[in-house]
């Protein structure tokens, strides 16, 4: 069982949910009173615990048994969804030209026609309209996709469940196989390396999504020294002229592109937490074999308008 990396009002409401077990009955293992686990529950997410009250949580779970830790992982993560669902509300309200796809729920922006200026020439280059996910996948959509079809979880992912720390984060540990079939399952496609790279650099040829300036403090690149992904959420004066986040840093991307006809090798954009900032630049060329997967490597996804 993954545990909690800081109790409050929330999870402690969702542990006796899973418990099962009635207010009184949770205090009395926790070693509080009534009154003050219904003032840890009523302040939710707001209330910091003392550091014996979360010691002393973390006993109740460790003891709670599989089937009640295993409901309590399930509610957590139907949480964490629950949230990004929120910021995507958010995103719909302040960007008309964006649309919430039916099948995953992730929020889509707009790419409109048009030419913009691709590779390191910057070569005008015609591309009809289309649309990509403004997050890169995350944990939580794939563990969507995982219960819809019973895919093989990532190698990260503890006894094969979706951690509620990394929920928000862009799922790895996905081969360009895995990334094609959660595409075909929601009825998307992965993005060509022309896609990807417009959604990044918008028409003007920016060499980055946010403008010219070589900023690293913009994305979760090596320099940042994290050395782990970031929630997709995180890097926000980071955005690209169509409101799209996390193309560069925290995990490279997967592309519908093979890098020579034939050869089962796949264009990756957008650099990870592992690479130094220079491997950023949205024009720069990447590729691996369609069998690769590393701790560093995810994708998101496109459809045509």
């Amino acid at each position: 069982m993954t545990g909690v990396a800081r109790w409050t009002g929330r999870e402690v409401v969702l542990l006796r949910q899973a418990m099962r077990i009635n207010g009184r009955d949770f205090a009395a293992l926790v070693g509080i009173s009534q009154r003050q686990l219904v003032t840890w529950e009523s302040r939710g997410a707001t209330i910091r615990l003392h550091p014996g009250n979360q010691a002393a949580l973390d006993t109740v779970l460790a003891r709670a048994g599989t089937t009640a830790q295993q409901r309590f992982a399930t509610l957590l993560t139907e949480q964490a969804a629950l949230q990004h669902d929120e910021r995507a509300e958010e995103l719909l309200r302040h960007n008309p030209r964006s649309l919430k796809h039916p099948i995953d729920g992730k929020v889509m922006a707009l790419v409109a026609e048009g030419i913009y200026l691709s590779g390191s020439q910057d070569t005008p280059t015609w591309l009809d309209a289309f649309r990509i996910d403004v997050y890169p996948t995350t944990n939580a959509d794939y563990d969507k996709f995982l219960r819809a079809t019973g895919h093989r979880p990532p190698q990260h992912w503890p006894d094969g469940r979706c951690p509620d720390s990394l929920s928000d984060h862009p799922v790895v540990w996905v081969t360009w196989h895995d990334a094609t079939a959660y595409a075909r399952w929601c009825g998307k496609t992965l993005p060509t390396n022309k896609q990807w790279e417009k959604a990044a650099r918008g028409p003007k040829g920016r060499l980055y999504p946010w403008g010219n300036e070589p900023t690293a403090a913009k994305c979760n690149t090596a320099e940042a020294g994290i050395d782990a992904t970031t929630p997709v959420t995180r890097y926000q004066s980071g955005v690209s002229p169509y409101g799209v986040f996390d193309l560069c840093g925290n995990a490279w991307e997967w592309c519908s592109t093979e890098e020579t006809p034939g050869s089962s090798r796949y264009e990756l954009k957008g650099s990870a937490f592992t690479s130094p900032f220079e491997r950023a630049t949205p024009s720069l060329r990447n590729a691996a074999n369609a069998s690769m997967k590393d701790n560093d490597t995810g994708f998101r996804c496109a459809a045509t308008v």
